[in-house]
């Protein structure tokens, strides 16, 4: 028998395509599926069942729109498949990141990288996630729920990691302001306010919140401390990134820095704004290397980095910073130090250090909490100690004074984690007109 043959032989196409159906199997620990053999049984040898039941009998008569519906059939389950478990397409939408990773970045996120989550609402409308392109209404149905599954991965997440996640607030949106974080929202300005000018709200399951990006700083077990702007972990200081940025004031001589120099660092240059009174900037995103390079500048008469340091006249600072509690007065720029719960670890129960794991117990481990006069009480029962269930991260944005993230919203927990980026495919400037738009530098650039 040749080669081509045995290619064409029906028994090794069964054999080849229930080894890969098999392997994919055990690796999804559901042995259920294995009747899907049958079914691969059927297609290569006993070929008993019509699967295709819409293509013709007789194949000589083509149909031009059933060809495009069988394409298109195939093209949706494949996508679907990878994009579950494989890789998955996102954008930059913000400039948290910045600029490690731009406003208009198209990402693939590697969903291998720490194991792909099996879906919890998996009625759903293929390759959407969460709202309707054209209605903006729910792409999905929560008739089905499946319990939390996390397949096998090539790694855990590690400090320095720049994560794709679920936003851990994103449990609760307001339909008037579906970006705004309505815990903080409802904090500010109270619920019945937040509700009645900004709703109705909409509550979302686990994997249909809206995703995020941000750099993991600390990981379960870590101590992280912030102060004046830089991250200490474990009492060692964060090593130097590139793209990690603060702001500083620049007092200049009257004259602006020129636009090219700025737009050369990859700056966003909305962000940076020129304040001829000071005259200079009160606010320009740099890194330590652009520090060293714009003090060197002549029309640059001295640089100094912007600190937030707590006050009693910042009314508003213990309802925006997390935990969001008198015992914790603390600024993004001094922050901590704070534990972040690690799964299997046991800590003792205070009412100083609840504020900061209350979330953690309650909306993400599913636990009643009531704090009263003779203790604290967890699903009824008084305790003065509590094990976490699972792994919870720190997560920070690369424009360290430009980014929402773990420092006002809290710890991630892991069943929110998604993937890793790998590389940007495309990359446009919303700023600029089509062509010039392109980021060309920036095509299949590896993150």
């Amino acid at each position: 028998m040749t080669i081509k043959e045995v290619l064409h032989n029906r028994w090794f196409k069964f054999g080849i395509w229930a080894a890969l159906y098999l392997a994919w199997v055990i690796w999804l620990g559901n042995y259920w599926w294995l009747l899907g053999l049958l079914v691969i049984f059927d297609i290569f040898i006993t070929k008993k069942v019509r699967w295709a039941f819409w293509r013709p009998k007789d194949k000589k008569k083509k149909n031009v729109l059933l060809e495009w519906v069988d394409a298109i059939i195939f093209a949706l389950v494949v996508a679907t498949f990878l994009r579950i478990f494989f890789i998955e397409a996102y954008v930059i939408p913000s400039s948290s990141m910045e600029r490690t990773l731009l406003t208009g970045d198209y990402l693939f996120v590697s969903k291998l990288a720490y194991g792909p989550k099996i879906p919890e609402t998996p009625v759903s409308m293929p390759l959407v996630h969460n709202v309707m392109p054209v209605t903006g209404g729910k792409s999905y149905s929560e008739i089905v729920k499946w319990p939390y599954r996390r397949l096998a991965g090539f790694s855990d997440v590690e400090r320095g990691d720049i994560v794709v996640f679920a936003f851990p607030n994103g449990d609760t949106v307001l339909t008037a302001l579906p970006g705004a974080d309505y815990h903080e929202v409802a904090r500010i300005n109270g619920r019945k306010y937040a509700e009645e000018v900004y709703g109705p709200i909409l509550t979302r399951p686990r994997d249909k919140k809206d995703n995020y990006v941000k750099r993991c700083v600390a990981v379960a077990g870590d101590t992280l401390l912030i102060k004046d702007g830089k991250v200490i972990v474990n009492g060692i200081p964060e090593k130097f990134r590139e793209g990690v940025q603060n702001t500083y004031r620049v007092v200049t001589n009257g004259l602006p820095i020129n636009a090219k120099i700025l737009e050369g660092m990859n700056m966003n240059l909305s962000e940076v704004l020129y304040d001829p009174t000071m005259p200079g900037y009160p606010a320009l995103p740099l890194n330590d290397e652009e520090v060293e390079k714009i003090g060197r500048m002549g029309n640059v008469e001295s640089i100094s980095r912007n600190i937030d340091r707590y006050s009693e006249v910042m009314p508003d600072a213990m309802l925006r910073i997390f935990p969001y509690s008198e015992n914790h007065k603390w600024t993004r720029d001094n922050y901590g130090p704070v534990w972040i719960p690690e799964k299997g670890a046991e800590i003792e129960l205070t009412k100083e250090n609840l504020p900061l794991y209350s979330r953690a117990i309650t909306a993400y481990e599913g636990n009643s909490l009531e704090v009263k006069d003779d203790g604290i009480y967890i699903n009824g029962v008084l305790s003065d100690r509590y094990t976490f269930k699972q792994d919870y991260y720190f997560m920070m944005g690369d424009n360290r004074h430009n980014s929402a993230d773990s420092r006002y919203w809290g710890f991630v927990p892991e069943d929110h984690v998604i993937g890793k980026p790998v590389i940007i495919w495309f990359s446009t400037d919303k700023g600029k007109p089509f062509p010039s738009s392109i980021r060309w530098n920036r095509l299949f650039k590896l993150v």
